[in-house]
This record gives structure tokens, C-alpha cells and sequence, in this order.
């Protein structure tokens, strides 16, 4: 009889969806993310709950979420040169660590009863400088974990990977903050940490290529952005990235305010929003994992573009739970439609010493822009509310994804 080795092997190596799976050191990488990613979107929850407990501010939601972003948005392009010239798997571990140590400290504040908005603050700023140097690297890492034929399926699963974590954690969370509060929520996010820390240490990778002497003068964040521009397509999938980012994703802040003021819940509420929308988004990605081919995904990233902002204009408007749950899974899977081929895509266009530099573009674009529309939407929500403000930003998002229906796809090619 088999064992059971050999039949998971099987199985994965015949499945389309899951192909990358067949390299240990992708499914040490995969399941060990899905663990700590998991408690990401956990704390994410209770963070907000925390501090929308502690002051009633849709403001102060959009600034805690903003602050955790800006610091991509100053330093991702240096995170980038850095992973380019120093072991992306060893900057991996310590954002790791660092990312464990802030979680700690966010759950002995909460528990003990001394937290402040201003300690969330400047927690949150910190735990963005980690994600400023963590995802360039995490990024451009895939590249050492499978071979280049399986990057775009490789980055599908890692897409759906987050989704996964976005429908559970959140539903967890919810739970848990209902049940022991959100400091409790904070120590197990600290723990899940150690999963992908042992699945780190676990891997056996090979030697990255050596960089030519022309390759290393040529390190700074300069030499990525030209390469970025002279390439038509890459400027193109980078705006629509970055649209997405400022009026699609931006308007997920503002949910705690829908859950208490519109349908009249919890917490236990919003985790079920948020995971409805996650488990959209995980279709998306588990949709994009059974493609072969690249071409014809112009046309996916526009019309998941359209039918977004679409769903988000719709979803603004309503005051039924139920048909709110609905609307949001539709909302996440159209948004996954944009993202993730547009990340595939800039993997595949970059060569290895320019990878962590081109990626932190999208990071830059994907994360770094969010704090504006977040700090946006938190301002103006405050003064016309939270629904007209969502309407708004799905009302945008569509004549944005308009745009690149018309434009964008004669200039990109995937």
C-alpha cells in the first residue's frame, strides 16, 4: 500500500490548482503563512474593535490603519534594494521576530488594562516598518521556492493563502473577542508566529545566484524605477494596482462603522462581514490557480475592476445583514481578479536582481497607497457618513476600472 507520502505527493502533482505544492519547501512556506497570517487578520479584528471601544472615531479607525501602512509607503522601495542584495531568507526570520515581539507587547498592554490609543499608534507604526522590509522580501522569495513555470500558480495559492486567513481569522476573532477579549486575541496572533519561524528553519534552499559586479553598482532604488518605467505594461498594471489600493480595498476600514450603526451588531458581526468578504477573494484566487495560461487576464483585471466598484456601490446602500453578506464575497473576489495576476505578472517581468526592487513597487502601490485613501475615507465618513462615503469609493473604483478597460489593456500584456 502507498503510504501516505507518496499519495499527497500524487494527488498534488496531478492537481492543477495546487501544483506548487509538490515542493517542500513551498509547502513548509505555505502552511506555516497560513498559521501566522491567520493570527494577522485575528489581531487585525480585535484591533479595530479596540479601538473603535475605546473611541468611537471612524477617524481614528482610518488612522490606526493608516499609520500601520505609511511606513511602506516611505521606505518600501529601500526595503526592496535590500532584499536584493542581502538573504531574503534570513530578513524573512527576523521580520518574523520582530512581527511576534509587537504582538506580545500590544496583548501585556491590553490584558494589564493600560492601553491607549496612542499606544495602539505607535505599535501600529512599528509593526508597518516590519511590513515595509517584509514584503519585498516575501515577495520576491517565491522565485527560490519553486521553479519559474509554477511562479504564477506559486503566487495564485499565496493569494488564496491571505483569503483563507481573511475568512477564518476574522470569524475567530470575532468570537474570541466576544468570549476573552481582544488581549487574548493578541498572545495567540504572537504564537502563530512560531509556525512559519519553524517552517522557515525547516527549508533546505539552494544558493541564490551570485550577482555580477555590473548587477551590484546598479543596486539602488533608481535602477528599479527605471526598469519599471521603461516598460509600458508594468506602468500600466502598477496604476490600476494602485487604484484599487486608494478607493476599492481603502473602504474595508470603515465596516466597524456599517456593523454598529447600520445593522445594529458586534464584533461577532464583523468578523462574519469581513470573512465573507475573504472567502470571495479565496474563489478568486483558488479561480486564477486552475489557469495554464496568461493570456486574456488583461481583460479579467478590468472587468473584476468594473463589477468591484459595481458590488461596493451596491453593498453601500443596503441595511440588510444578510444581503450585506451577499454582496461582500463578490466584492473580494472581483478585487483578487486585479491583484493577484498583476502581481504574477511582475514577478514573471522582473530578472532576479532586479525582483525585491520591482516588487517593492507593487508593495509600494498595493500597501503604501492605502493610507491615503484610508485616512480619506475615515476624514470624509466623519461628515457625510459612512455609506455615502463607501458609494463613493465603488462609484470611483468603476470609472477608474473603465479607464483601463479602454487603455490598459493595449499597453499590457500578461
Amino acid at each position: 500500500m502507498a503510504s501516505f507520502s507518496h499519495l499527497r505527493t500524487t494527488l498534488v502533482g496531478r492537481s492543477r490548482t495546487f501544483r506548487s505544492l509538490r515542493h517542500r519547501n513551498f509547502r513548509l512556506f505555505y502552511f506555516g503563512q497560513q498559521v501566522s497570517i491567520t493570527g494577522t487578520w485575528m489581531q487585525h479584528v480585535a484591533q479595530s474593535w479596540l479601538v473603535y471601544r475605546l473611541t468611537e472615531s471612524s477617524f481614528m479607525l482610518g488612522l490606526v490603519s493608516a499609520t500601520a501602512l505609511v511606513p511602506i509607503l516611505l521606505f518600501g522601495l529601500h526595503s526592496g534594494v535590500l532584499a536584493d542584495r542581502v538573504s531574503r531568507y534570513r530578513l524573512f526570520i527576523a521580520t518574523q521576530v520582530l512581527a511576534m515581539a509587537q504582538a506580545l507587547v500590544l496583548c501585556i498592554l491590553t490584558l494589564a488594562g493600560w492601553v491607549e490609543p496612542g499606544h495602539i499608534l505607535v505599535l501600529a507604526f512599528f509593526l508597518g516598518m516590519v511590513h515595509a522590509l517584509e514584503m519585498p522580501v516575501r515577495h520576491s522569495f517565491f522565485a527560490q521556492l519553486v521553479p519559474l513555470d509554477d511562479l504564477p500558480n506559486a503566487v495564485a495559492l499565496n493569494s488564496g493563502l491571505i483569503h483563507v486567513a481573511r475568512l477564518v481569522g476574522p470569524a475567530i476573532a470575532g468570537w474570541l473577542v466576544a468570549w476573552v477579549g481582544e488581549g487574548m486575541v493578541f498572545l495567540i496572533n504572537a504564537a502563530t508566529f512560531l509556525a512559519v519561524i519553524v517552517a522557515l528553519l525547516a527549508m533546505r534552499l539552494l544558493p541564490r545566484a551570485p550577482v555580477r559586479e555590473a548587477e551590484r553598482r546598479a543596486m539602488d532604488v533608481r535602477e528599479g524605477l527605471r526598469f519599471a518605467w521603461k516598460h509600458l505594461h508594468i506602468r500600466g498594471v502598477l496604476s490600476m494596482v494602485g487604484m484599487v489600493s486608494l478607493v476599492g480595498i481603502s473602504a474595508a476600514v470603515l465596516m466597524p462603522v456599517f456593523v454598529a450603526q447600520v445593522f445594529q451588531g458586534g464584533a461577532q458581526s464583523l468578523g462574519w462581514l469581513l470573512g465573507a468578504m475573504g472567502g470571495g477573494s479565496l474563489l478568486g484566487a483558488l479561480v486564477l490557480a486552475r489557469r495554464r495560461e496568461t493570456a486574456g487576464l488583461e481583460r479579467l483585471v478590468a472587468a473584476g475592476g468594473c463589477a468591484a466598484g459595481v458590488a461596493l456601490t451596491l453593498f453601500a446602500f443596503t441595511e440588510k445583514f444578510w444581503l450585506a453578506l451577499v454582496i461582500l464575497p463578490l466584492v473580494g473576489f472581483c478585487l483578487t481578479m486585479v491583484i493577484a495576476p498583476s502581481n504574477a505578472y511582475l514577478q514573471l517581468s522582473a530578472p532576479n536582481h532586479l525582483r525585491g526592487r520591482i516588487m517593492s513597487l507593487f508593495a509600494v502601490t498595493f500597501h503604501g497607497l492605502m493610507p491615503l485613501g484610508i485616512l480619506a475615507v475615515g476624514s470624509i465618513a466623519e461628515y457625510v457618513g459612512a455609506s455615502v462615503t463607501v458609494a463613493g469609493c465603488g462609484m470611483l473604483l468603476l470609472l477608474a476600472a473603465l479607464a483601463y478597460a479602454f487603455v490598459g489593456p493595449r499597453i499590457t500584456t500578461f
